[in-house]
């Protein structure tokens, strides 16, 4: 679905913040990339969606090569693309329904936005995104009145609106309590699995990409070090990505979704959503 050959970024005063990356990330998949400050994590995720200019390589979404596009065409291919941001990126003087509309600004264009005209069935599908996210009791409150997770929320809704196919995520919990951040990341993950979404996530946190990560990525000066399962961070890959430190206790027990998940024989959103509410 995203494929990513020999990416690579140097900036003009010499620094090179990616060598050469390889991925296939498929439909459906969830992608943690770990690693330290930086790392190039951030950089990885503004490439994909051309913020940021790779200086070699290619990238690939579901065939068509991002970095032969221009104007027009580009911006249709970044409507496939949703992006959530660490400090929600949110209008704080507008409704937490107006923010969720905004995610359809790719569609309508500015002026219609800004007239508030959208197609009733996307109003439909804000509010129905807004109850998946637990958020219909807050349709009419401004942003700046939210708490922290309520807003991640509201980025989430907002940029599933686009009907993406990939999501890039940079640092949804790093404003967050621990509580929420797991509740953020596990809507994500079920989100994800309801809609055959790709997502790649930069995190800090190697416990959280352990519990809710179907794959994990490890990034050092730039570099590709480690691309592999969840179960397969040990302590090992963890001093080759991070240095040398005590990383006793790293392991993160399985969460309660996961497990909901694994034990049963679902082959339906439903039916998964189903089992993680029981």
């Amino acid at each position: 679905m995203l494929e990513l050959q020999g990416l690579s970024k140097s900036y003009t005063r010499g620094d090179q913040a990616l060598k050469e990356i390889n991925l296939n990330l498929p439909a459906g998949q969830v992608l943690a990339l770990i690693g330290p400050s930086g790392a190039g994590k951030s950089t990885l995720i503004r490439c994909v969606n051309r913020l940021v200019e790779p200086s070699a390589g290619s990238i690939r979404l579901g065939g068509k090569d991002l970095q032969t596009l221009k104007g027009q065409e580009l911006r249709r291919v970044r409507r496939r693309m949703g992006m959530i941001f660490q400090e929600y990126a949110l209008v704080d003087r507008l409704t937490v329904m107006e923010n969720v509309l905004s995610g359809y600004l790719g569609y309508t264009g500015f002026w219609r936005s800004f007239l508030r005209r959208y197609p009733q069935t996307v109003v439909a599908q804000a509010f129905e995104l807004l109850e998946r996210v637990g958020l219909e009791d807050h349709l009419d409150k401004r942003a700046d009145a939210l708490s922290g997770g309520q807003r991640q929320r509201v980025g989430i809704a907002r940029a599933l609106l686009q009907n993406p196919e990939l999501l890039l995520i940079d640092e949804p919990t790093a404003s967050l309590d621990p509580k929420t951040s797991r509740q953020i990341l596990r809507l994500i993950k079920e989100l994800c699995r309801e809609r055959q979404l790709a997502a790649i996530i930069n995190i800090h946190d190697v416990q959280l990409a352990q519990l809710f990560a179907d794959r994990i990525l490890g990034l050092r000066n730039g570099r590709l070090v480690f691309d592999g399962k969840p179960q397969e961070l040990n302590t090992d890959i963890l001093t080759r990505i991070y240095g040398e430190e005590d990383w006793s206790g790293t392991n993160a027990e399985e969460d309660p979704g996961q497990q909901a998940l694994k034990s049963s024989s679902l082959q339906s959103p439903q039916a998964y959503a189903g089992a993680l509410s029981s």
